[in-house]
């Protein structure tokens, strides 16, 4: 019996790692996105290669479960002050449009349907984040 668990979906290591270059191509220069992410991955292009390597990594682990990443993004987003949840929907709705202008209308489809899954819990994680303890939450 194999241990080794089928995609997700059927997108490649070489897909993602496409999606994720063009993606991170207009983070840089996105009005909103790109100074945020900025403020954690300063200076030229080579300072973003590690960082597209490892969410490369994280998407071929969740997806293709290659299990070449270790990590906790919801430990890494809520312990960056300047990532709010009212950034995700602009990063969904751009991830989004990368993956329509990157992969098969399937393949984005179903990638697309995972990265927002998984961006609205990190987004509802953000929005907790500096909740007042003694207020009930607010589920808007």
């Amino acid at each position: 019996m194999s241990d080794t668990l089928p995609p997700r979906f059927n997108v490649s290591r070489s897909d993602i790692e496409r999606v994720v270059t063009a993606f991170y191509k207009r983070i840089r220069s996105h009005p909103t996105l790109g100074p945020v992410f900025a403020q954690s991955i300063p200076g030229t292009t080579d300072a973003w290669d590690p960082h597209e390597a490892k969410i490369a990594r994280f998407w071929a682990n969740a997806i293709l479960h290659e299990r070449s990443y270790s990590g906790n993004p919801m430990a890494v987003h809520m312990a960056t002050p300047h990532v709010h949840a009212d950034h995700f929907p602009i990063w969904l709705n751009l991830f989004e449009t990368t993956l329509r202008e990157t992969l098969r209308p399937d393949q984005a489809d179903s990638f697309n349907a995972f990265a927002r899954r998984i961006g609205r819990g990190l987004q509802m994680g953000m929005m907790y984040r500096n909740a007042d303890p003694d207020q009930p939450p607010n589920l808007l």
